[in-house]
């Protein structure tokens, strides 16, 4: 059959082995995963009960409109209702705008190395893609608008960045938002928003009136815990998410996500604790890496990228030996470095305790 040229050499999105099956596979009795960025604290308790009463429900489909989530979101955020879009992850909430706007009329602007999907996707759709470097980790604002023209229709801009963890300060983001043409959208993707601390990282929220072409997205599968459920949203003016929604599925966030994202909003203070332990490890990796002198990217994430001058790929493996799944950063854009999701207390001591002796092994 004639499928579209452009998917022949698009690589599928590949998951990690499952634990059990590397346990089978290595003779391990213990697995640690710390590659995918999830909460090592799970999600909140409330999320439990909620979960159990919505089971009486199961035979039924989903409020297509989740109103109930969609209710309890914008009291949260200060938003109207309408100013919401959910997806089964943030993922399809990018999926849904790049089918919404791209074409191989259309180019797209993007950080290089960032969240894929926003590649991946524009390429499905046929666009021109426009890759703006890094420059030491951060977005380079003023190279990103000159890549703009008449025929642009997203940029995408990664604040906290995956995979390096830097944010884009207030002043700046909001200097590049006045400069680009009002027919281009801007998508900030805000996944890791409730980890940051930054004292200069912007209440994008705000800027949602002074801005119809600004449309943010966020995800219930980082802080809150709640990766498995899939489910994450977007925030813009109302008559931009009034265009884009006919892409959506109907019934494409299921009611168990709903149920566990509506009790996990209700329950703040589990997050504003999951940020404290995730700060204090993101700390014992910064002592590490000053103790080895090792290069490290500042993270507002609930990551790290750390550099050890050597291949990724045979540190992952020795590390995967160890009971220790990271991310190696040769599939990232950064073949000597590693992407460490932070753990509890008691993992970042365990990993970091196995890095030391890969160090000191090297040393000798």
């Amino acid at each position: 059959m004639d499928v579209k040229k452009q998917l022949l050499d698009l690589t599928p999105y590949k998951p990690g082995k499952p634990m059990d099956e590397v346990k089978r596979e290595l003779g391990l009795e213990k697995i640690v995963k710390l590659a995918s960025n999830e909460n090592p604290f799970g999600c909140s308790k409330s999320v439990h009960s909620a979960l159990l009463k919505q089971l009486a429900a199961s035979a039924t489909y989903p409020d297509g409109y989740a109103r109930t989530l969609r209710e309890a979101l914008a009291a949260h955020l200060s938003v109207g209702e309408k100013q919401l879009i959910f997806g089964n992850g943030s993922d399809e909430v990018i999926q849904i705008i790049c089918r919404a706007l791209l074409s191989p009329e259309k180019n797209t602007v993007m950080p290089t190395p960032s969240f894929p999907q926003y590649k991946h996707n524009a390429v499905i759709e046929g666009a021109e893609i426009r890759e703006v470097p890094l420059l030491d980790g951060y977005h380079q604002l003023d190279e990103m608008l000159k890549q703009i023209d008449d025929r642009t229709a997203i940029v995408w801009l990664c604040s906290p960045n995956n995979p390096t963890g830097t944010y884009i300060k207030e002043e700046l983001l909001y200097s590049f938002l006045k400069k680009v043409p009002k027919k281009t959208l801007v998508v900030i993707d805000e996944a890791y928003n409730e980890y940051v601390t930054a004292s200069d990282y912007p209440d994008t929220l705000k800027w949602l009136n002074e801005f119809p072409n600004l449309l943010i997205t966020r995800t219930f599968s980082k802080a809150y815990g709640l990766a498995s459920f899939r489910i994450g949203y977007g925030i813009a003016q109302e008559r931009l998410l009034q265009q884009i929604e006919p892409v959506r599925e109907p019934f494409n966030t299921n009611s168990m996500a709903q149920a566990a994202a509506t009790a996990g909003i209700s329950d703040q203070e589990f997050i504003r604790e999951c940020v404290k332990k995730n700060k204090e490890g993101l700390e014992q990796f910064y002592a590490f890496c000053k103790e080895t002198k090792l290069a490290y990217y500042p993270s507002e994430g609930n990551f790290i990228l750390i550099d050890f001058e050597t291949d990724s790929d045979i540190l992952f493996d020795y590390l995967l030996h160890k009971g220790y799944i990271v991310r190696s950063g040769k599939a990232l854009g950064f073949p000597t470095c590693l992407r460490i999701t932070i753990g509890t207390y008691e993992q970042n001591e365990e990993i970091i305790s196995h890095l030391k002796e890969y160090k000191l092994k090297q040393a000798i």
